[in-house]
Protein backbone atom coordinates (compact mmCIF):
# COMPACT_ATOMS: atom_id res chain seq x y z
CA UNK A 1 0.00 0.00 0.00
CA UNK A 2 1.49 3.47 -0.99
CA UNK A 3 2.50 5.44 1.48
CA UNK A 4 0.11 8.18 -0.19
CA UNK A 5 -2.93 6.33 0.84
CA UNK A 6 -1.69 5.54 4.35
CA UNK A 7 -1.26 9.30 4.89
CA UNK A 8 -4.97 10.33 3.68
CA UNK A 9 -6.69 7.47 5.67
CA UNK A 10 -4.26 8.99 8.79
CA UNK A 11 -6.72 12.54 8.11
CA UNK A 12 -10.11 10.58 7.53
CA UNK A 13 -10.02 9.88 4.08
CA UNK A 14 -10.06 6.46 2.94
CA UNK A 15 -10.53 5.26 6.55
CA UNK A 16 -12.21 2.35 8.27
CA UNK A 17 -16.24 3.57 8.99
CA UNK A 18 -18.33 2.49 11.76
CA UNK A 19 -22.25 2.02 11.57
CA UNK A 20 -24.40 0.54 14.52
CA UNK A 21 -27.49 -0.75 13.93
CA UNK A 22 -30.23 -1.32 16.71
CA UNK A 23 -33.10 -4.18 16.46
CA UNK A 24 -35.22 -2.54 18.46
CA UNK A 25 -36.84 1.10 17.51
CA UNK A 26 -37.90 1.96 20.81
CA UNK A 27 -35.91 1.64 24.08
CA UNK A 28 -37.71 0.28 27.64
CA UNK A 29 -35.21 1.37 30.58
CA UNK A 30 -34.53 -1.60 32.45
CA UNK A 31 -34.07 -4.02 29.70
CA UNK A 32 -31.47 -4.52 27.20
CA UNK A 33 -30.93 -3.23 23.50
CA UNK A 34 -29.32 -5.32 20.66
CA UNK A 35 -27.44 -3.44 18.70
CA UNK A 36 -24.90 -4.75 15.72
CA UNK A 37 -21.43 -2.65 14.85
CA UNK A 38 -20.65 -2.72 11.49
CA UNK A 39 -16.75 -1.93 10.73
CA UNK A 40 -15.90 -1.08 7.30
CA UNK A 41 -12.44 -1.20 5.82
CA UNK A 42 -10.79 1.75 4.24
CA UNK A 43 -8.74 2.12 1.26
CA UNK A 44 -5.41 0.54 3.52
CA UNK A 45 -5.02 -1.89 6.31
CA UNK A 46 -5.60 0.20 10.12
CA UNK A 47 -5.38 -1.24 12.90
CA UNK A 48 -8.48 -0.88 15.45
CA UNK A 49 -7.23 -0.14 18.65
CA UNK A 50 -10.53 -0.11 20.39
CA UNK A 51 -14.37 -0.05 19.45
CA UNK A 52 -16.15 2.61 22.07
CA UNK A 53 -19.89 2.61 22.44
CA UNK A 54 -21.69 5.13 25.08
CA UNK A 55 -25.29 5.55 25.76
CA UNK A 56 -25.55 9.20 26.54
CA UNK A 57 -28.60 11.45 27.52
CA UNK A 58 -28.88 15.62 27.57
CA UNK A 59 -29.35 17.25 30.74
CA UNK A 60 -29.54 21.13 31.25
CA UNK A 61 -27.13 22.91 33.74
CA UNK A 62 -27.51 26.11 34.90
CA UNK A 63 -23.74 27.83 35.20
CA UNK A 64 -22.78 31.50 35.90
CA UNK A 65 -22.57 34.14 33.29
CA UNK A 66 -19.71 35.31 32.26
CA UNK A 67 -19.74 37.10 28.91
CA UNK A 68 -18.05 40.08 30.25
CA UNK A 69 -15.56 38.87 33.13
CA UNK A 70 -14.46 42.46 33.47
CA UNK A 71 -17.53 43.27 35.22
CA UNK A 72 -20.25 41.86 38.27
CA UNK A 73 -23.22 39.91 35.84
CA UNK A 74 -25.28 40.76 39.28
CA UNK A 75 -25.71 36.98 39.73
CA UNK A 76 -27.41 35.97 36.09
CA UNK A 77 -27.22 32.45 35.10
CA UNK A 78 -26.85 30.86 32.09
CA UNK A 79 -28.47 27.60 30.65
CA UNK A 80 -26.02 24.62 29.25
CA UNK A 81 -26.34 21.74 27.68
CA UNK A 82 -23.97 18.84 29.46
CA UNK A 83 -23.86 15.18 28.22
CA UNK A 84 -24.05 12.29 30.75
CA UNK A 85 -22.61 8.81 29.66
CA UNK A 86 -25.54 6.39 31.17
CA UNK A 87 -24.22 3.06 29.93
CA UNK A 88 -20.80 1.88 27.67
CA UNK A 89 -19.66 -0.94 26.25
CA UNK A 90 -15.81 -1.52 24.97
CA UNK A 91 -14.17 -4.33 22.59
CA UNK A 92 -11.87 -6.28 24.83
CA UNK A 93 -9.50 -6.46 22.11
CA UNK A 94 -7.78 -5.10 19.20
CA UNK A 95 -7.75 -6.12 15.58
CA UNK A 96 -7.16 -5.37 12.37
CA UNK A 97 -9.38 -3.79 9.05
CA UNK A 98 -8.35 -4.77 6.11
CA UNK A 99 -9.01 -2.91 2.59
CA UNK A 100 -12.91 -3.41 1.62
CA UNK A 101 -13.49 -5.94 4.86
CA UNK A 102 -16.50 -5.64 6.53
CA UNK A 103 -16.05 -6.89 10.50
CA UNK A 104 -19.63 -7.13 12.95
CA UNK A 105 -19.57 -7.45 16.48
CA UNK A 106 -22.99 -7.95 18.35
CA UNK A 107 -23.60 -6.15 21.51
CA UNK A 108 -26.03 -6.48 24.44
CA UNK A 109 -25.84 -2.69 25.93
CA UNK A 110 -27.90 -2.79 28.72
CA UNK A 111 -30.38 0.22 29.03
CA UNK A 112 -30.36 1.74 32.75
CA UNK A 113 -33.28 2.38 34.82
CA UNK A 114 -33.83 6.16 35.37
CA UNK A 115 -32.82 6.58 31.42
CA UNK A 116 -34.73 9.54 30.52
CA UNK A 117 -38.01 9.42 28.43
CA UNK A 118 -37.62 11.07 25.18
CA UNK A 119 -40.62 13.52 25.04
CA UNK A 120 -40.29 17.13 25.22
CA UNK A 121 -36.41 18.85 25.31
CA UNK A 122 -34.78 14.99 26.25
CA UNK A 123 -32.23 13.59 24.43
CA UNK A 124 -30.97 10.30 24.62
CA UNK A 125 -28.29 8.77 21.55
CA UNK A 126 -25.86 6.43 20.80
CA UNK A 127 -22.48 6.88 20.15
CA UNK A 128 -20.40 4.73 18.56
CA UNK A 129 -16.33 5.15 17.47
CA UNK A 130 -13.09 3.76 16.52
CA UNK A 131 -10.03 4.10 18.14
CA UNK A 132 -7.26 4.20 15.23
CA UNK A 133 -4.10 4.61 16.54
CA UNK A 134 -2.07 8.14 14.37
CA UNK A 135 -5.68 8.97 12.79
CA UNK A 136 -8.63 10.64 13.00
CA UNK A 137 -11.42 8.46 15.06
CA UNK A 138 -14.49 7.69 12.89
CA UNK A 139 -17.79 7.70 14.62
CA UNK A 140 -21.83 7.25 14.31
CA UNK A 141 -24.28 8.58 16.44
CA UNK A 142 -28.14 7.32 16.75
CA UNK A 143 -30.39 9.45 18.27
CA UNK A 144 -32.81 7.02 20.42
CA UNK A 145 -36.78 6.70 21.21
CA UNK A 146 -37.25 5.75 24.87
CA UNK A 147 -40.64 5.25 26.19
CA UNK A 148 -41.40 5.06 30.02
CA UNK A 149 -41.75 1.46 31.57
CA UNK A 150 -45.25 -0.19 32.37
CA UNK A 151 -45.29 1.44 36.23
CA UNK A 152 -44.28 4.67 35.14
CA UNK A 153 -46.65 4.64 32.06
CA UNK A 154 -49.90 3.53 34.32
CA UNK A 155 -49.14 7.30 35.97
CA UNK A 156 -48.70 9.04 33.24
CA UNK A 157 -52.25 7.44 31.58
CA UNK A 158 -53.73 7.86 35.32
CA UNK A 159 -52.72 11.73 35.49
CA UNK A 160 -54.07 12.21 31.96
CA UNK A 161 -57.61 10.41 32.48
CA UNK A 162 -57.69 13.27 35.26
CA UNK A 163 -57.20 16.32 32.60
CA UNK A 164 -53.53 16.71 33.41
CA UNK A 165 -51.55 17.20 29.90
CA UNK A 166 -47.45 17.62 29.97
CA UNK A 167 -46.94 20.93 28.77
CA UNK A 168 -43.19 20.00 28.93
CA UNK A 169 -40.04 17.93 29.76
CA UNK A 170 -36.75 18.30 30.77
CA UNK A 171 -33.67 17.04 32.38
CA UNK A 172 -32.38 19.32 34.65
CA UNK A 173 -28.82 19.29 37.09
CA UNK A 174 -29.24 18.52 40.36
CA UNK A 175 -26.73 18.69 43.51
CA UNK A 176 -27.12 15.60 46.17
CA UNK A 177 -28.48 13.46 43.97
CA UNK A 178 -27.96 9.74 42.75
CA UNK A 179 -27.75 11.13 39.45
CA UNK A 180 -26.39 14.40 38.14
CA UNK A 181 -29.55 15.52 36.64
CA UNK A 182 -33.49 14.44 37.00
CA UNK A 183 -35.90 14.35 34.67
CA UNK A 184 -38.44 17.21 35.65
CA UNK A 185 -42.09 16.63 33.86
CA UNK A 186 -44.25 19.39 34.09
CA UNK A 187 -47.83 18.99 34.00
CA UNK A 188 -51.06 20.85 33.25
CA UNK A 189 -54.20 20.82 34.36
CA UNK A 190 -57.06 21.20 31.51
CA UNK A 191 -59.70 19.57 33.04
CA UNK A 192 -61.46 17.32 35.47
CA UNK A 193 -60.90 17.87 39.62
CA UNK A 194 -57.74 19.84 39.83
CA UNK A 195 -58.44 22.25 37.19
CA UNK A 196 -58.98 25.83 38.86
CA UNK A 197 -56.94 24.53 41.91
CA UNK A 198 -53.43 24.36 40.42
CA UNK A 199 -51.91 25.94 37.55
CA UNK A 200 -49.31 23.34 37.42
CA UNK A 201 -47.54 20.57 38.60
CA UNK A 202 -43.82 19.37 38.62
CA UNK A 203 -43.12 15.73 39.05
CA UNK A 204 -39.72 13.62 38.97
CA UNK A 205 -39.45 10.04 39.48
CA UNK A 206 -36.58 7.71 40.58
CA UNK A 207 -36.44 3.88 40.51
CA UNK A 208 -34.07 2.24 42.85
CA UNK A 209 -34.22 -1.57 43.41
CA UNK A 210 -36.86 -1.99 45.76
CA UNK A 211 -39.60 0.71 44.74
CA UNK A 212 -40.00 3.95 42.68
CA UNK A 213 -39.66 7.09 44.23
CA UNK A 214 -41.71 9.89 43.47
CA UNK A 215 -41.35 14.37 44.25
CA UNK A 216 -43.92 16.82 43.68
CA UNK A 217 -44.68 20.35 43.64
CA UNK A 218 -48.05 22.09 42.64
CA UNK A 219 -47.59 26.16 41.91
CA UNK A 220 -51.35 27.32 42.50
CA UNK A 221 -50.69 30.64 41.67
CA UNK A 222 -48.99 32.13 38.32
CA UNK A 223 -45.20 32.52 39.66
CA UNK A 224 -43.75 30.35 37.35
CA UNK A 225 -42.35 27.01 39.45
CA UNK A 226 -39.92 26.32 36.48
CA UNK A 227 -36.57 24.68 37.97
CA UNK A 228 -38.35 24.75 41.45
CA UNK A 229 -38.55 21.09 42.02
CA UNK A 230 -35.05 20.16 40.89
CA UNK A 231 -33.50 22.97 43.32
CA UNK A 232 -35.30 22.08 46.39
CA UNK A 233 -34.93 18.41 45.27
CA UNK A 234 -30.96 19.41 45.03
CA UNK A 235 -30.99 20.92 49.09
CA UNK A 236 -33.44 18.18 50.39
CA UNK A 237 -36.14 20.66 51.34
CA UNK A 238 -39.37 18.44 49.48
CA UNK A 239 -42.01 18.21 51.62
CA UNK A 240 -44.37 16.18 48.82
CA UNK A 241 -42.65 12.25 48.35
CA UNK A 242 -44.52 9.10 47.32
CA UNK A 243 -42.65 5.57 47.54
CA UNK A 244 -44.33 3.01 45.53
CA UNK A 245 -43.04 -0.89 45.75
CA UNK A 246 -42.25 -2.28 42.78
CA UNK A 247 -44.46 -5.18 42.65
CA UNK A 248 -47.38 -2.53 42.33
CA UNK A 249 -49.72 -3.03 39.39
CA UNK A 250 -49.35 0.26 36.65
CA UNK A 251 -53.23 0.24 37.54
CA UNK A 252 -52.70 0.76 40.92
CA UNK A 253 -49.59 2.98 40.67
CA UNK A 254 -51.89 5.83 39.28
CA UNK A 255 -54.59 5.24 41.60
CA UNK A 256 -51.79 5.44 44.39
CA UNK A 257 -50.50 9.02 43.00
CA UNK A 258 -54.12 10.66 42.55
CA UNK A 259 -54.82 9.81 45.96
CA UNK A 260 -51.79 11.16 47.28
CA UNK A 261 -52.14 14.33 45.37
CA UNK A 262 -55.69 14.73 46.00
CA UNK A 263 -54.68 14.24 50.34
CA UNK A 264 -51.54 16.55 49.87
CA UNK A 265 -53.07 19.38 47.83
Amino acid sequence: MSLFKKTLASFGIGSAQVDSVLKQEVLYAGQKVNITIHVYGGSTAQEIDNIDLKLYCRYIKEVPADHDKNHQDGGRMRRVPTSYVLAQWKLPYAFTIDPGEEREFNVDLDVPWNTPVTIGDSKVWLETGLDIAMAKDPSDTDILTVRPDELLDGIFTALEEQGLRIRQVECEAVDGFALPFVQEFEFVPTTGPFHGRWRELEMVAYRTDDELQMWFEIDRHREGAKGMLASLLGIGQLKRQLTIPLDTSPEDAGQKVLTYLDEHS
